[in-house]
């Protein structure tokens, strides 16, 4: 059932509680709704949108890179857990078991899916024989269930999230290093060059890593309110999965090698990255690449008008459909012009035209786009042509905005007091030199819950002081101190 009217409109300002802001953005622009069990979210339709343009960027990059996709089962038999449980510590709590099949117990429970590192690996070993067969690159696009969220944020904190997870095997360790750095870029590709979010790279600290990785890369993305945002990870594992599940494979020399395997993945945060970023006390803004509307034709008339200028707006609507825009020729009898601009504007469609008898009469078109409600008034010939600019306006602007605050957002420290006042005062990114010890992290993560959320990509980089900013012995990197959701 539509929400009353009065009901529309956001009543939280961002600037000023944006936590709550943020959930009523989710409902009202009709991303989300919360679900019965705790924990979990019903993803609407104009939220699901939204994914699938996420997963239509990343799937057809990653197939031009040689990955396939391909499908697992949702349950994994907790004999294949048990072996990954060697390499990965405390993950029992985040697992959810199967342990009826209807009224029978079953022999061997079995866990709903936190990630498939224990039921693909299995595959790869038995699928890799040669090094012909090599590299094997999969990806599969599903859910995973991790019974960790306490407090549910859509597409933030969920106990079930929609992601992709990619697996691949290779013969040597450059080759997979290659492929960790190649993932890593493509997330960064999808956040700069989809998403209108500036993304830096970096590699995490040893202690936060994906337990039996070698090395995990990150992308990171600052938030409004100062906090940082792991957009994507892509570890190199090397062979300790490999050895764990025996995937190997004989070489040109007809001798047997242990195979070098990563892991990449990207989950439905993006969309919670892209909603806390882009929106304002209007509503969502989406940028024009994953727009599930990138134009709204709102026809303005009165009764001895209204034929003239539906038919002028239908003609504009048929026009931009053939060129290949998402459109939506809003002629509700029911609504007024005001009411549908602010719905569209909610519902965070960048573009709209507007089209009245003037427009009609004199053969022109009004287009006014986000986030700015920047007006013009153009000729009809030149639809296309002005279309196209002002989503490309919509999405220099929204990307602007981003690089701004990334670049307002990074400063420098010399001691953990530093660190903490500002992190405190201002939030962003605090880089400190830093010793590698976790222990140092502890007094600003108690101080002001911030964590550090990457070190430099380059192991070799020097870092920015000669001693840790907490213990003051010799530094070996740079950290990035920031508070996360």
């Amino acid at each position: 059932m539509e929400a009353p009217e009065q009901e529309l409109g956001i009543t939280e300002s961002k600037d000023e509680n944006i936590g709550e802001w943020y959930a009523e953005v989710v409902r009202k622009a009709g991303l989300a709704d919360y679900a019965p069990m705790s924990g979990f979210i019903i993803t609407r339709p104009r939220g699901y949108n939204l994914w699938e343009h996420v997963q239509s960027h990343l799937d057809a990059w990653f197939k031009e890179t040689g990955v396939t996709n391909a499908y697992f089962p949702l349950f994994i038999p907790e004999s294949y857990l048990e072996r990954e449980k060697e390499i990965i510590e405390g993950f029992d709590p985040e697992v959810a078991w199967v342990t009826h099949g209807g009224n029978e117990e079953l022999e061997e429970p079995l866990a709903v899916r936190p990630t498939s590192e224990s039921i693909i690996a299995p595959y790869m070993a038995k699928w890799v024989r040669s090094h012909r067969d090599l590299p094997l690159r999969l990806n599969q696009w599903c859910s995973v269930v991790r019974w960790e969220a306490t407090e549910t944020k859509p597409f933030f904190r969920t106990k079930e999230f929609l992601w992709q997870e990619g697996h691949t095997a290779h013969r040597d360790q450059q080759d997979a290093w290659d492929e960790t750095l190649t993932r890593l870029e493509q997330y960064a590709r999808l956040y700069e060059e989809v998403l209108a979010l500036p993304a830096i790279r970096g590699r995490k600290p040893d202690h936060d890593k994906f337990p039996g990785a070698e090395t995990t890369t990150t992308v990171e993305l600052l938030m409004p309110d100062g906090k940082s945002v792991q957009g994507g990870t892509s570890h190199y594992l090397g062979q300790t999965f490999a050895e764990a599940f025996d995937i190997t494979y004989i070489d040109q020399q007809e001798e047997e090698q242990i195979a070098h395997t990563t892991s990449w993945g990207l989950s439905w945060r993006a969309l919670g990255a892209l909603i806390l970023a882009h929106g304002d006390d209007q509503g969502l803004i989406a940028p024009p690449p994953i727009a599930p509307t990138q134009v709204a034709i709102i026809p303005i008339w009165q009764e001895d008008t209204k034929t003239a200028v539906l038919q002028y707006a239908r003609g504009v609507a048929d026009e931009l459909k053939e060129a290949g825009y998402r459109i939506e020729l809003d002629a509700r009898d029911d609504r007024n012009p005001g009411f549908k601009f602010n719905e569209h504007e909610l519902h965070g469609v960048p573009v709209r035209i507007e089209i009245g008898p003037n427009e009609v009469e004199d053969e022109r078109i009004t287009i006014v786009h986000r986030p700015d409600r920047e007006s013009v008034t153009t000729s009809r010939a030149d639809l296309i042509k002005e279309v196209q600019a002002n989503l490309d306006a919509v999405y220099d602007k929204l990307y602007q905005r981003a690089e701004e605050r990334l670049a307002e957002g990074i400063t420098e420290a010399t001691t953990a007091d530093e660190i903490i006042e500002h992190i405190d005062a201002e939030g962003g990114y605090v880089r400190g030199a830093w010793c590698g010890d976790p222990a140092c992290e502890e007094p600003i993560k108690e101080a002001v819950a911030a964590d550090i959320v990457m070190v430099p990509l380059e192991e070799d980089e020097a870092p920015i002081d000669d001693t840790c900013v907490t213990c003051g012995d010799g530094a070996e990197t740079t950290a990035y101190f920031a508070k996360t959701y």
